[in-house]
């Protein structure tokens, strides 16, 4: 199995890639001692996901595992015959609650009897979800919507694509090994601290290892993209992005800068305090280009201009929504803003 030899390769916003090659599907490549990168395929405009196998004594951890479907199973099945000598796996670590990240935990920890280790809140909301399938759209997220500005057939649209987060799911387990922040978990030769932040989701685990300098960042930090934080239906008075930004400062202050950052989506990386820097920096410039739209009234829907580089199509206009949404209620808790509700449902937003 080949190990990968760091070189540095400059990035954007000061940080530097570390590996000048990326694994074959069902292939994994080595990159710490014990530590190994697979990449699943995606059906989407993200079209990867990074995923970590961690020697574990006589057997491994596996931290993500990719959407339900056959191709990743088919990708897996490879790899526990292949790479993985047919060893048991031990342990199934889930960063958090998203279908590319958790969609095989169910199947995974079947196959080998083998415990679910998530955090509280998102191995409760996941199994929330995934109850909604097959649901008929409920009241609550139409009006979330419609005082976001949809039209009918938005909303209709909105209504058909409900209810499908449990398709890319297999079906959890009943019970769980619950961790949480601050939590040390011995993994073969080394302890894995866990670090959690919020926004992107409820309760999302980092796994950090000061041994080998290595912080397995799941969706909390990515190196070229920013993690989408939205606000939904569930609960449309939230504050995710301050959730975020807080969660950034925080991980700022328990990792040091020069860990190597094995993210979800892109390459492995150097330099994460500048990327948490750029990624506070980011929001906050969108905060303010938003203040400063919202001299006029606007809905959410009028304001992906100040917030996104591209056009906004029907396909991601949900996810769009939801980000708007949570910047405007940034905006609102820090008092900047106000909002108003005409008669027909219909939220409108403009600058104190």
């Amino acid at each position: 199995m080949k190990q990968l030899q760091e070189v540095e390769i400059k990035g954007a916003h000061n940080i530097s890639y570390t590996f000048n090659e990326v694994p074959d599907a069902g292939r994994m490549l080595k990159v710490a001692d014990g530590v190994y990168w697979l990449r699943m395929p995606l059906p989407f405009a993200l079209d990867h996901i990074n995923l970590w196998v961690l020697e574990d004594g006589d057997g491994w951890a596996v931290v993500d595992t990719g959407i339900a479907s056959a191709e990743i199973k088919s990708n897996w099945r490879k790899c526990f015959s292949g790479d993985m000598d047919s060893k048991k796996v031990k342990k199934v670590i889930v960063t958090h609650l998203h279908p590319d990240h958790v969609g095989l935990a169910g199947w995974i920890t079947r196959k080998f009897s083998a415990p679910l280790y998530m955090s509280r809140s998102e191995y409760l909301m996941c199994r929330v979800l995934v109850a909604d399938t097959g649901r008929e759209a409920p009241q609550e997220g139409k009006d979330l919507y419609k005082g976001a500005g949809f039209n009918e057939d938005q909303l209709d649209a909105y209504a058909e694509r409900f209810g499908g987060f449990g398709r890319a799911v297999s079906k959890l387990p009943d019970n769980y090994r619950r961790i949480r922040d601050k939590e040390k978990i011995t993994i073969g030769k080394y302890d894995w601290e866990v670090v959690v932040g919020s926004g992107h989701c409820p309760e999302h685990a980092c796994l950090y290892s000061n041994e080998l300098n290595i912080l397995i960042s799941g969706d909390q930090v990515l190196p070229k993209i920013s993690s989408n934080v939205s606000v939904f239906p569930t609960e449309p008075l939230s504050n995710p992005l301050e959730d975020w930004i807080e969660s950034c400062h925080y991980i700022k202050k328990r990792v040091p800068n020069n860990v190597l950052v094995l993210p979800a989506h892109n390459e492995p990386f150097r330099g994460l305090h500048e990327r948490l820097d750029s990624l506070i920096e980011g929001h906050e410039r969108s905060l303010e280009r938003l203040l400063d739209l919202c001299k006029e009234p606007k809905r959410a829907i009028d304001v992906f201009s100040v917030l996104f580089k591209r056009t906004i199509s029907d396909n991601v206009l949900l996810m769009a929504t939801g980000e708007s949404i949570a910047h405007l209620n940034c905006l609102l808790m820090r008092k900047l803003i106000v909002s108003e509700k005409d008669s027909s449902g219909v939220i409108t937003y403009i600058k104190v």
